[in-house]
Formats: C-alpha cells, sequence, structure tokens
C-alpha cells in the first residue's frame, strides 16, 4: 500500500468517526445546550404547553410557534440565582400533571398558584419578555422609526 493512499483513507475514517459521533445525540435531552440546568425532552415539552397558556395562538403565532419555552429555558439557566433555578425546576416538576392537558385547564392551574410563587413569577415574565423580543413581534407589531423621529411643531395642547 502506498502512504499516500494509506493516509487518505486515515483521512476518510476520522471524517466519518465524527460525523458518526455527531449523529449519536441523546433524544432524551432538550434541544439546546444549558450549562446550570438539565431539562429533559419531556421538561421541554411541558414547558411549551405552559408558555402556550400564557401566550396562545390567535390570528398571531403563540408562544410556541415562536419558541418562547427554549428562551424561558435559556434565561432561567443564564440569569437567575441558583435559589431562582432550583424553585423554577421544583415548579416545573410539580406542573408534570399538566401534561397534555387543555390550554383552559393549564391556565386553571395558573390562577390556582399563590401571587408570590417564584416558578409562576419566573415564567410568565420571561416568556412575556421572549414574546416583546421576537422577530415576529418586532417586525410586524413595533412600529420603529429612526432618530429623530418625525417632528410636529404646531401641537394644540388641551388645557
Amino acid at each position: 500500500m502506498k502512504r499516500r493512499t494509506a493516509i487518505k483513507q486515515l483521512f476518510i475514517l476520522a471524517g466519518g468517526m465524527v460525523i458518526a459521533t455527531s449523529c449519536t445525540r441523546d433524544r432524551k435531552k432538550s434541544t439546546i445546550a444549558l450549562s446550570n440546568l438539565d431539562f429533559s425532552k419531556e421538561d421541554e415539552e411541558l414547558l411549551a404547553d405552559l408558555v402556550e397558556a400564557i401566550i396562545p395562538e390567535t390570528d398571531s403565532p403563540g408562544a410556541r410557534t415562536l419558541n418562547l419555552h427554549l428562551f424561558v429555558m435559556k434565561m432561567v439557566d443564564d440569569c437567575h440565582s441558583p435559589e431562582d433555578q432550583k424553585s423554577f425546576v421544583e415548579g416545573l416538576k410539580k406542573s408534570k400533571p399538566l401534561k397534555g392537558k387543555s390550554l383552559g385547564e393549564i391556565q386553571t392551574y395558573f390562577s390556582t398558584l399563590p401571587k408570590e410563587d417564584t416558578f409562576f413569577a419566573i415564567l410568565k415574565n420571561r416568556t412575556i419578555m421572549g414574546y416583546q423580543n421576537s422577530e415576529y413581534v418586532m417586525k410586524n407589531k413595533v412600529i420603529y422609526e429612526l432618530v429623530p423621529g418625525r417632528y410636529d411643531g404646531a401641537v394644540k395642547v388641551n388645557s
């Protein structure tokens, strides 16, 4: 065997190994990589149902369509204290019986939670933040005017 052929085959084998290992992703892990928290695919689906109950789909896309559950997961992982993260994970575990329930049942569950519930406060705030900063809202709902904006020098003021 010639040396060039052996080296070429070695590189083909190494490339095949790299591609093969990237295809064996764990199907039970969440779709995004998190550094502090460990969500399963089931937790991610439950979280998608919960954010959909907060911002349901109407004539505009809902929270699930905009992938706000991924935004909430990333924000909780990156921006909250370990105590808040622990409270969020515990609240998510308590919400497991809601998996597969209707939006009305999930919204009823939210109404029974106490006002100071950390899980619901984080979930609601991060879902709304993600919606307001989503590409859909920024392109279709918010009218952006370049600085300095319009000037209207003759505005009547009622006293």
